[in-house]
């Protein structure tokens, strides 16, 4: 008589989380940032009463990969777009979900402004130090010398200044309940960022204020490198100019367990 193989599960695709595959280039870590929001909004039970609030850029189907309600917004303006949302329906649970071209750069007077008024809404801002969707363009968090489309020879600081530290930036607005910045480089890293995003969203919750994730990403097709390399790339170059940290922490925020 035959045994029958037994099996563990080790992976299972959140609730949250649509049967649809994904149209992220090779080694781009979105996909690991969407599944980290969809398994956060699972194990907190928020499915029912999330809004998600897509912006321009790479992210701009994120509402095809996650099964909650989710209105898309136009460039830059999804900060404003998840403070209409959040005042009509204030028992919501509102969130962005933003790319560094577009939350540092068009949109950078809204997520400013969103955080200045102390608005009860979370971003998941990803960083990848490039316009990705556009064709690969300087960026507001463009490190200097880094190449890209429109600095071929490297980021010149002379000509266009530095980096912008966005969560250090917001960090030291009263409105801002909790500003962080994870990584998604590595397993360890991975899941840190997990818990902060978990936070994020108890700030909300609680009606703390404005709180946000940032996360650096890979880029590997603008970059120019292989996914390993990209991965290299964070660690190496990103980490020293963008710390990870946590930049504010609301004193009324728990520590939660993940």
């Amino acid at each position: 008589m035959g045994l029958e193989p037994q099996f563990e599960t080790v992976y299972k695709r959140p609730d949250t989380f649509t049967p649809t595959t994904t149209h992220y280039c090779p080694g781009c870590t979105h996909g690991i940032a969407h599944r980290l929001v969809a398994e956060v909004l699972e194990e907190m039970d928020l499915q029912e009463k999330t809004i998600g609030v897509a912006s321009v850029g790479c992210s701009v189907f994120a509402y095809k990969y996650f099964d909650c309600d989710f209105v898309e917004a136009a460039h830059g303006r999804a900060p404003a777009m998840a403070t209409g949302i959040k005042r009509v329906l204030p028992d919501r649970i509102v969130f962005t979900y933003q790319g560094d071209g577009d939350l540092a750069s068009i949109g950078m007077a809204e997520i400013v402004h969103s955080t200045a008024r102390g608005e009860n809404i979370t971003a998941i801002f990803v960083n990848n130090a490039n316009y990705g969707m556009t064709g690969g363009q300087m960026a507001p968090t463009t490190l200097p010398g880094q190449k890209t489309t429109s600095s071929p020879a490297g980021r010149d600081i002379e000509d266009t200044g530095y980096p912008i530290r966005t969560a250090e930036m917001l960090a030291t607005l009263d409105g801002a309940g909790y500003i962080v910045r994870r990584s998604l480089h590595d397993p360890k890293n991975i899941r840190k960022a997990k818990k902060a995003i978990r936070l994020a969203f108890e700030t909300q919750e609680r009606g703390l204020g404005f709180s946000m994730v940032e996360l650096l990403s890979t880029c590997p097709t603008n970059w120019g490198m292989n996914p390993v390399q990209s991965l290299q790339w964070i660690e190496e170059r990103m980490i020293p100019y963008f710390p990870l940290e946590d930049f504010k922490v609301s004193p009324n925020l728990s520590q939660v367990r993940v």
